[in-house]
């Protein structure tokens, strides 16, 4: 086996012997030209995060290579087995948030199986007096849970939801919130808006939320090591990112065997991203 080179996805493709599988759950895709991709875990246990995204949360287990993915719709969550620097809380992403039918249902579920409920902690102010909270800016029930290696996760309900579970969104923690949400809409083409009491923008299959926060870390190398967009035309889209000032950890690759499209950067406030094309068809 060739030696791993390069971080991420690269490291999935480029690493492992590629076999093809069914990933299209990443509808949103066609409405690019950016949409939601994928999350990457660095995970210090494979069966704890099989449990936690496949069995509570529902995910379809898949494989990339010899890589673990758990499918979630516009979402796809790819575990690689390497113990992180740390978990979520802390960093530019401080989780990342997913929409059920019923919080109440999934919070007992979860609950019942010793995942750690982290509402009351976690909303703003102290006001959760319960593990869900009803949020009365949104009118939704929501609730906080930690994940294997401390990965928070937010669950948002939509009693009209269609799906057991549906990816919703980032929330970035920064610094400088009008900052973030303009660079995303610039850069991105994100549509910025509020969302409850918090600066967002939305790009297809998921919401960008922004927080402040004085000094959060960068994310390459905590248990969520990056997130992945979805690019149409995505050569092209590389360069205007560079002639935005973008600098790449990874330029833009055609690995054409594979009919998928690869690059990396890190956002100005630490955030590592991956960019790809076609892995919404693979």
């Amino acid at each position: 086996m060739k030696s791993l080179l390069f971080s991420g996805l690269a490291v999935l493709l480029l690493g492992c012997a590629f076999a093809p599988v069914a990933l299209a759950q990443l509808v949103a895709a066609s409405e690019g030209p950016v949409a939601m991709g994928h999350y990457h875990l660095n995970v210090s246990d494979l069966a704890a995060h099989r449990r936690f995204w496949g069995e509570l949360l529902g995910g379809e287990p898949t494989k990339f290579g010899s890589t673990e993915v758990y499918r979630f719709y516009n979402a796809l969550v790819f575990l690689k087995e390497k113990a992180p620097e740390a978990g979520t809380i802390g960093s530019s992403v401080n989780h990342i948030g997913f929409e059920v039918p019923s919080v109440v249902d999934l919070v007992a579920k979860l609950e019942k199986a010793g995942v750690p409920i982290v509402t009351q902690r976690e909303v703003t102010g102290g006001r959760a007096k319960t593990k869900v909270f009803h949020s009365p800016s949104q009118d939704i029930d929501l609730a906080f849970i930690l994940g294997p290696d401390d990965v928070k996760v937010e669950l948002i309900g939509n009693t009209a939801a269609t799906r057991a579970i549906a990816n919703h969104h980032i929330h970035f923690a920064t610094p400088d919130v009008p900052g973030m949400q303009q660079w995303y809409a610039k850069m991105f083409g994100a549509t910025p808006r509020k969302r409850g009491p918090f600066e967002s923008a939305d790009l297809p299959g998921v919401n960008l939320t922004f927080s402040p926060e004085d000094a959060p870390q960068p994310t390459k190398g905590r248990a969520l090591d990056h997130i992945g967009f979805e690019v149409k035309d995505l050569e092209a889209f590389c360069k205007k990112l560079e002639a935005e000032g973008v600098k790449f950890d990874m330029p833009y690759r055609n690995l054409e065997k594979m009919g998928l499209a690869i690059a990396f950067f890190t956002d100005p406030w630490g955030v590592y991203v991956e960019l790809t094309e076609g892995l919404d068809k693979l």
